[in-house]
């Protein structure tokens, strides 16, 4: 199959925050892959993914996780991206794209070597059926890999200056994330859920880093506070202090902890 084949699969709405066709859209996915397509791509070439494998990538975004596996698997594998707004994914042949909401909609069973979610589940107040569904779309032997954040120890910053307005935004984030149904602490323990539905195999990854200003991290946080300017100050931020920590994070000398970085990959059992 060559191309970009879009299916209508369903338009249902979802509570995920980060709308795909809002102003800054473009700008969270090009942030996000700087931030976390190099661990993921690591841990999905260590799974061995490679030529003829079957791939599913769920909540594909801007779609560099599924192109970078449709290079991988090419020329006789496949792979399947599904977002519930896929218009950002680029076409490239061996990449089928589809209309599809993870809650409500079907899978084939037993049909994927490899199932990557990134970001997805933490946002989805019914994560354990979408879970369930993953594991059983699976053929035996299957891998599925859970890229997900914990932001419980996430940590203040070293600079005395931007302490008080940073901590702020981060509560007010952790605040809207919530108020929408989404657990962003859900990363730690992404192993054990994976492990209760059945996987075995289960191996953990967490990794952090310190953001400075011009830092993949740091971009992603200054898009997120005019992506969510709105449900901000619904949290109790006001645009005042929205500007203010944005100059905070864009000024020379600023470092921040980044939150913690869960990558998880398990294996359906062959008898599963």
């Amino acid at each position: 199959m060559t191309g970009q084949n879009v299916v209508n699969v369903s338009a249902d709405a979802s509570t995920y925050v980060f709308d795909n066709d809002g102003d800054h859209s473009g700008d969270q996915h090009r942030h996000l892959a700087r931030l976390l397509d190099p661990l993921t791509f690591g841990r999905l070439e260590s799974a061995g993914v490679g030529p003829g494998w079957n791939c599913l990538e769920v909540g594909a975004g801007g779609g560099s996780v599924a192109l970078w596996l449709a290079e991988r698997v090419a020329p006789h594998g496949h792979v399947l991206a599904t977002d519930i707004k896929p218009g950002l994914i680029p076409s490239r042949e061996g990449l089928t794209v589809v209309r599809h909401d993870i809650v409500a909609d079907p899978l084939p069973e037993g049909a994927f070597d490899l199932i990557h979610a990134r970001l997805v589940l933490s946002h989805l107040p019914r994560r354990d059926l979408v879970l369930r569904r993953l594991c059983a779309a699976l053929r035996p032997g299957g891998l599925l890999q859970l890229d997900e954040i914990d932001i419980t120890r996430w940590a203040e910053p070293s600079v005395p200056d931007g302490h008080e307005v940073y901590g702020a935004y981060v509560r007010a984030m952790a605040r809207v994330l919530g108020a929408a149904g989404s657990d962003p602490t859900w990363g730690a323990r992404v192993g054990g859920e994976m492990a209760r539905a059945g996987l075995v195999d289960v191996d953990p990854v967490r990794w952090t880093e310190v953001w400075r200003p011009g830092s993949a991290g740091l971009d992603l946080m200054i898009s997120n506070s005019r992506h969510l300017q709105d449900r901000l100050v619904e949290a109790g931020m006001t645009p005042d202090r929205l500007r203010e920590v944005r100059e905070v994070m864009s000024a020379p000398g600023f470092s921040a902890p980044s939150f913690e970085i869960h990558s998880v990959l398990g294996r359906r059992a062959f008898g599963g």
